[in-house]
């Protein structure tokens, strides 16, 4: 990685396949969910769930950069404006996936060691607004850096993808836009496909978001809430534009 902006390349000295500076180290479709670090100001790396719009799906020439957006003010969104940048990385571990999308998730190392590629990136906010009653600011992200960590055929099940769009809903859970009854719905249908569909690792982590959310205790009036952790930008579609739109002091973004 560059010097700019800093980052530790502990444990990861032997890269295979490096990309040439200014390309993704994998083809982007749609909107890629990934995880992103960015550098806070304690000096540790912040893990979050990023989705990378590209530019085609954006409507825009093939050429421009990809496109982020981040909802509320969360530590993606000041460490953006901070640092200028961060680390993006692409992971197949749905338990990194909910770490990153639902906690609070601090490292010494931007990249995980379970990424299978990561690029480093500039963040130029292009645009900002309000909807909801929350902010939510757009950024272009140009590639400085990157490299492939692992090449190989990597299975997904139908768990997977449940377990991502259930991070979706519970990062809704307390935005008055949306409906809690239909979002409570939507996370029992995602249970029941990860416990038909999923692995071990499918179940383990859609334990993990079901513990931080709390959304079960609240089928019987209980409270619970998404910690003040990981979602930033990422684009698990649920026909209303790939937007997460989670509270003002969660750190999950996704439009």
């Amino acid at each position: 990685m560059s010097d700019d902006p800093p980052a530790s390349d502990a444990g990861h000295g032997d890269r295979d396949a490096p990309a040439e500076d200014g390309d993704w180290p994998a083809r982007l479709r749609g909107v890629t969910e990934s995880v992103v670090a960015t550098l806070g100001p304690n000096d540790l790396w912040n893990l979050a769930a990023l989705g990378l719009h590209d530019p085609e799906h954006d409507g825009r020439p093939s050429e421009e950069p990809v496109r982020a957006r981040t909802w509320g003010r969360t530590r993606t969104r000041r460490n953006f404006e901070a640092r200028g940048g961060g680390v993006v990385q692409f992971v197949t571990d749905p338990r990194e996936f909910v770490d990153a999308a639902a906690t609070v998730r601090e490292e010494s190392d931007p990249v995980l060691d379970s990424a299978d590629a990561w690029a480093e990136v500039t963040a130029e906010r292009v645009d900002a607004g309000e909807r909801g009653g929350t902010e939510w600011a757009d950024w272009h992200l140009r590639v400085v850096d990157s490299a492939v960590e692992r090449e190989g055929v990597r299975t997904i099940n139908r768990g997977f993808g449940a377990v991502v769009d259930a991070t979706v809903a519970a990062s809704r859970l307390d935005v008055p836009a949306y409906d809690t009854e239909e979002l409570l719905g939507r996370l029992r249908y995602f249970e029941s496909v990860v416990e038909r569909c999923g692995g071990p690792a499918e179940r383990e982590a859609f334990e993990r978001l079901s513990d931080v959310s709390g959304w079960r205790s609240r089928l019987s009036g209980g409270v619970g809430g998404i910690d003040d952790g990981g979602i930033d930008d990422g684009g698990s579609g649920d026909g209303e534009g790939d937007d997460r739109d989670g509270d003002e002091d969660a750190d999950r973004d996704d439009a």
